[in-house]
């Protein structure tokens, strides 16, 4: 289960690393005007979107394996916790995708300042993970 658990956290962190640099994608997409570059930057958005949703899928999987395999359900509280704040993240994701397609829709309707507030989101989400794994609260 180590293999599983080192998996779990390797996904994390790439569906992570989607998660912070999305955002700041649509920071500078929203600052161009030519066909050319919102062309180019509706390429890496689905790119990135496609790789942290496969992180996000494995992440999810992989700790509900671990959560069954070492706890069962419905586990300690603090895992408990830990699901409901990965349900927000998966929302968030959601709600992402939402974003990134209005973008090649031409349909944005936010600045670059909205995107630079929703892309501190995760870091709170994951200060919060990380706390409640390494402390077991509760």
């Amino acid at each position: 289960m180590e293999w599983v658990k080192a998996f779990h956290i390797i996904f994390m962190v790439t569906w992570f690393a989607g998660l912070f640099y999305l955002p700041r994608l649509f920071v500078y997409h929203c600052e161009v005007n030519d066909a050319a570059s919102h062309a180019r930057f509706c390429t890496m958005e689905r790119r990135l979107f496609r790789i942290m949703t496969l992180g996000a899928l494995f992440t999810v999987a992989l700790g509900i394996l671990l959560w069954s395999r070492y706890w069962g359900m419905p586990g300690p509280r603090w895992l408990q916790l830990k699901f409901a704040l990965t349900i927000a993240l998966l929302l968030y994701h959601a709600w992402l995708y939402l974003l990134y397609r209005d973008f090649g829709n031409y349909r944005n309707q936010h600045g670059a300042r909205f995107y630079r507030y929703i892309n501190e989101l995760p870091a709170l989400f994951l200060i919060a993970i990380v706390l409640l794994v390494e402390l077991k609260p509760f």
